[in-house]
């Protein structure tokens, strides 16, 4: 078809394009240069019309392909046009827009090449993209299209599909039963090609519809599967894994429609997995997808008869295929790479499935299956099983934690032969075990198991393997962070001696390194107790940084930031005065390493950085001459951009994969790239900040302004990294509290910095679209309020306050009423059960902070916050009869706020309050009826009168009723006992005047101590006790023994101390006085364990 350019600019056109695809590249580049500099800035119109005539008229299949890729690079990439920045197709005339679209989608129905039909179909997916993006509409593209896919050529049908696959958006409006016949002919279709891009179409579009709209697509699951079982049958893996990766979409995506044929799909997709003449992609992708199943359907996996059975047993099966062509160790063991990505391996398929089984079906359903295994492998001839077996145990410890924790011995007598394995991957795979059980049984393992531990694993360091070796060491790592100083101190002598002599063996560098790390943990974990080795190290640890920093060096850059870790751990662990004037000579060597850092890949600097922050906490104001030194850095990196890309480049997009540091986001047909590693940076740089501020307190005054200004406040909407803002969230109340220590409560320089700072976290407590990190905006709320103190919010600022919560009370209701709805599905349709809890979780800590800025914003502004806190009322009311405890527990603690700090103003709310008060005194929550028994005794301390009343005649029955509850001294439970012991205490001292027998409730009452938990609500209750026994009340004076018994109780427990312990034993002792009663008569009738507190307040 005749050209609408010029004949010059065809021929331009021609020759650039000829030079583009030069195979010199000097030529190559100078057609480049024009590209960019001519056509693309000065003429974009002409280029894309000119590339959209050559994929029509180009001499050859080649030539037609080469400019339909070219085409579709260029329409992709975003000019400004009058101020409008949008991609270069859009930009065109509508009429141009129009021609080019008739001429791309004649040559797709025109093209007879495979290929360069494929390549045209893309330039015409990526001009539908972008007319989809803003809605313009193409009705041409969707009739040729369905034409397409019933074409008699195979290739025109294949590229129907694969222009559905790129823009489902396009059908997506469609009536459904059309787009049904569409895909399922597709799935029919005789040539295998045809039948794999309709597959991926089909995923991609069923992703893009909502999910009422996807259920009409569920029959077509047989006929998707039926493409699967011939290309397993002719072992063709590639299409297989293509496949296979369709179906894993839709698993993702509605496991649900799996559930008539799950059974089957379980077979076939083991039946692939366990085929070792398939493709190890092919394999993985089927292991992948059956892994799917387990995070998104576990209820349907566990109720199939074979899938955990046959899923362990062939992820125990990939686990052997490890170290095929080095059966003796040799290459494994002499690789200096010890970070090599294996991930595309089939033993790390099947470590990572493993793990996944594990935390979706947990212990009851896997460690059967598994268990039948181990113990064999533990024992075959084979190393490969051995060390699949180890390894499994390590993948499985923390989704089975609940169950194999109790069974923790009879695993170690598996595991720690291991550790004496003739082969080292064995031993290695041992270490590993020991390690992560260390972590994921943390406590249990320390207190229970170190000797077995230590003892066998403390001789492998002294292994003839360098990566043995350092495997040891890093188990050693988290088993000593976990570990009581006490524990470890009886092994230290012998962990040192082997630590040590690592470190004098230069054979291999991250050996070294590692036990650097170790030698840095176990002084963490230590402590003092590591002062009897500080002379020995330190010395050691200052020849390594007094090392010259020259070329020769730079190989030994991390383990020189590993002897700077180790060196401020150690000073750490034993102190400035055991430090010494080695404080001083420790930083000034890391001055002088900060001074030779110079390269951005040098691990020094970010090691320093955290160095520092020890230094200032072992120093302490002593730091201070050292800061001006350290700020700089730190505040570069604290406030660093995000370096964030729009990329259209697909060489460019290619390199950034390749590099670590970066993520990238798919955005209508471009990517976001975001360097995640200066996220990782500034949120680090932010913590130290906090550490400073924290330290130095007032010291750190000079630094507060410009932190809060440029890092702080801009950091709590760095929408870019969850990590960022809660960081700034909680370096925000630290840089007020500088000022405040440096200024005075009352100062101009607080109040100046106080009103920009409030506002804006007021504004972001609006705008926060994380619920975990929003929960962390309301704790920076209140603790910036707490500091700053009295009558520091303006009405104003109160009512944003309100509007900001009343949002984030709707979202928390809609994301409620979702959950509810979830959890009536039945059973195998509902979402993961463990993201469901974590979502219930957020969304309860978000709702406990938000109390607690109320009762902070109530505690120092009174009852001015109430016209604005009279907004909430509905969400009260809403939730005070709900029946999620959470919604309930939130409602009485406002009520409690109210009550504790507006005093008598709070009555006018009596008839809101008191059902739910007295309601929530038989709430079979404890923590609800915690909440409403402290409501009642605020309400008699600081009510008033108008009070009596109502605590008289209502409350005193369902008080004591709380105090005789079942489970009433049971640990959950008992917070709840105390604080009804303690507000029928505040009703009998404080609003006692409507009790009509005010002696028989006094006499009941003593029967509901003692109070031995809760420290605030004792000194209540012996407080009122003491006053019954110095006026020889009956009750006390008839119940000396008992009353003895209570007092002894809360001293040795220590909620009550100081002066209310001396008075209430000073009266005790003349209760037991009074009565005749003898302190050794007493003690006879005491366990032992009283005994101390008896000698040390009676004797």
């Amino acid at each position: 078809m005749a050209s609408q350019l010029p004949p010059e600019s065809v021929a331009l056109l021609q020759q650039l394009l000829e030079g583009l695809s030069s195979a010199d590249n000097t030529v190559r580049q100078r057609s480049e240069a024009s590209l960019n500099g001519e056509w693309l800035a000065q003429r974009p119109e002409v280029l894309l019309l000119g590339l959209a005539e050559q994929v029509e008229n180009g001499p050859n299949p080649g030539a037609r392909s080469f400019a339909a890729v070219l085409f579709r690079r260029m329409a992709n990439k975003s000019q400004n046009k009058d101020g409008d920045s949008r991609e270069m197709y859009l930009l065109c005339t509508p009429p141009l827009k129009a021609h080019i679209r008739d001429i791309l989608l004649r040559c797709f129905v025109q093209e007879s090449d495979p290929s360069s039909r494929n390549k045209i179909g893309d330039a015409v997916a990526e001009v539908a993209r972008q007319l989809a993006d803003v809605d313009e509409p193409w009705p041409e593209l969707l009739q040729a299209l369905f034409q397409a896919s019933k074409s008699p050529e195979p290739s025109h049908r294949e590229g129907a599909f694969r222009i559905f696959n790129t823009t489902p958006g396009i059908i997506e409006k469609q009536h459904g039963e059309l787009v049904q016949k569409v895909f399922s002919d597709g799935f029919r279709d005789g040539e295998q090609k045809v039948r794999i891009a309709a597959m991926e179409a089909f995923s991609a579009f069923f992703r893009s519809i909502r999910r009422k709209a996807q259920t009409l697509y569920f029959p077509l699951l047989g006929d998707i599967l039926n493409i699967l079982v011939p290309l397993k049958e002719t072992a063709d893996s590639h299409n297989l894994s293509l496949a296979l990766m369709a179906l894993i979409d839709l698993a993702e995506i509605a496991p649900v429609m799996f559930k008539p044929m799950f059974n089957e799909v379980v077979k076939f997709g083991i039946s692939v997995v366990q085929d070792k003449d398939l493709g190890d992609q092919s394999r993985q992708n089927a292991l992948e997808l059956l892994a799917t199943f387990a995070d998104t359907a576990p209820n349907m996996c566990k109720k199939d008869p074979v899938y955990t059975t046959e899923m362990v047993t062939q992820c125990l099966s990939l686990m052997t295929d490890i170290g095929l062509d080095d059966d003796d160790a040799l290459e494994w063991n002499d690789t200096e790479d010890l970070d090599m990505d294996e991930s595309d391996l089939n033993h790390v398929a099947g470590e990572q499935c493993m793990d996944r089984l594990a935390n979706k079906l947990g212990g009851n359903v896997l460690l059967g299956p598994t268990f039948q295994w181990l113990p064999r492998m533990m024992t075959s001839a084979a190393w490969r099983d051995r060390h699949a077996a180890l390894m499994a145990i390590s993948a499985i410890s923390e989704g089975c934690r609940d169950m194999m924790e109790g069974e923790l011995e009879k695993i170690l007598d598996l595991v720690v032969p291991a550790l004496r394995d003739d082969h080292p991957r064995v031993r290695w795979a041992g270490c590993n075990a020991l390690g992560q059980m260390s972590t994921d049984f943390a406590g249990t393992m320390q207190s229970k198991h170190h000797e077995i531990v230590l003892r066998s694993i403390i001789p492998v360091l002294d292994s003839p393997e360098p990566r043995v070796q350092s495997h040891a060491a890093a188990a050693l790592v988290n088993f000593c962070e976990e570990a009581e100083k006490e524990i470890l101190e009886p092994y230290l002598d012998d962990l040192l001696k082997r630590l040590l002599a690592l470190l004098h063996n230069d054979q291999k560098r991250y050996v070294q390194e590692q036990a650097l790390s170790t030698i840095a943990t176990i002084a963490d974990s230590a402590e003092q107790a590591f002062g009897r080795y500080y002379d020995t190290l330190m010395p050691l640890l200052f020849n390594v940084l007094n090392r010259p920093q020259d070329a020769e060096s730079k190989n030994l850059r991390l383990l020189n930031a590993k002897a700077m870790e180790c060196a401020t751990l150690i000073a750490l662990a034993v102190g400035r005065e055991r430090l010494g004037a080695d404080a001083v000579k420790l930083v000034q060597v890391l001055g002088r390493i900060q001074q030779s850092v110079s390269d951005a890949d040098d691990p020094q600097g970010s090691y320093l950085l955290h160095c520092w922050g020890r230094m200032c906490r072992v120093m302490g104001n002593d730091f201070l001459p050292y800061l001006p030194a350290v700020m700089p850095p730190l505040l570069d990196l604290a406030s660093a951009k995000a370096d964030v890309q729009l990329i259209d480049d697909e060489e460019q997009i290619s390199q950034i994969e390749q590099e670590d540091g970066w993520e990238l986001v798919p955005v209508k047909g471009k990517y976001i790239g975001i360097k995640t590693s200066t996220l990782d940076d500034k949120y680090m740089a932010i913590e130290l900040l906090v550490i400073y501020a924290q330290q130095l307190e007032a010291a750190f005054e000079p630094y507060v302004a410009t932190v809060m200004k440029d890092i702080a406040l801009p950091g709590l909407a760095f929408f870019f990294n969850d990590a960022v803002r809660v960081a700034s969230a909680k370096l925000v109340p630290q840089l007020l509290s500088s000022i405040k220590k440096s200024h005075g409560p009352q100062s101009q320089q607080l109040a100046e910095i106080w009103g920009p700072t409030i506002k804006k976290i007021i504004e972001v407590l609006a705008v926060e679209p994380a619920v975990d990190t929003l929960a962390e905006m309301y704790q920076c709320f209140y603790e910036s309020v707490e500091v700053v103190g009295q009558g520091c919010l303006t009405q104003e600022l109160m009512s944003a306050f309100i509007t900001a919560s009343e949002s984030a009370l709707n979202d928390y209701s809609r994301r409620h009423i979702e959950r509810v709805t979830e959890q009536k599905k039945p059973e195998d349709e509902q979402e993961d059960s463990d993201d469901l809890l974590y979502a219930m979780e957020d969304d309860q800590t978000l709702l406990s902070d938000m109390n607690k800025a109320f009762h902070t914003i109530f505690k120092h502004q009174g009852v001015s916050f109430l016209p604005q806190w009279e907004r909430l009322l509905p969400f009260y009311k809403q939730f005070v009869h709900s029946e999620d405890s959470t919604q309930r527990q939130w409602a009485l603690c406002i009520v409690d706020d109210v009550l504790e700090f507006c005093g008598p103003e709070s009555f006018k709310y009596h008839q809101i309050f008191s059902l739910p008060l007295i309601q929530g005194l038989n709430d079979p929550i404890a923590a609800n009826r915690q909440a409403a028994a402290y409501g009642v005794g605020v309400a008699a301390k600081n009510g008033g009168p108008m009070f009596a009343e109502w605590l008289a005649n209502e409350t005193l029955g369902p008080l004591f009723a709380a105090t005789q509850h079942q489970k009433a001294r049971m640990d959950d439970h008992v917070f709840a006992t105390e604080n009804a012991c303690a507000a029928i205490a505040k009703i009998l001292h404080f609003n006692s005047s409507k009790i009509q027998d005010v002696q028989t409730v006094v006499q009941h009452w003593v029967g509901t101590l003692p109070v031995v938990y809760d420290d605030e609500a004792a000194p209540y209750a012996y407080g009122f006790l003491t006053e019954l026994i110095e006026g020889k009340n009956p009750a006390v004076m008839n119940s000396a023994p008992q009353v003895f018994d209570y007092v002894l109780q809360a001293i040795d427990a220590e909620t009550i101390q100081g002066q209310i312990a001396e008075r209430v034993v000073a009266a005790t002792r003349g209760l037991l006085q009074a009565t005749g009663l003898t302190i050794s008569q007493l003690a006879s009738q005491l366990p032992p364990e009283r005994l101390p507190a008896v000698k040390r307040w009676f004797s």
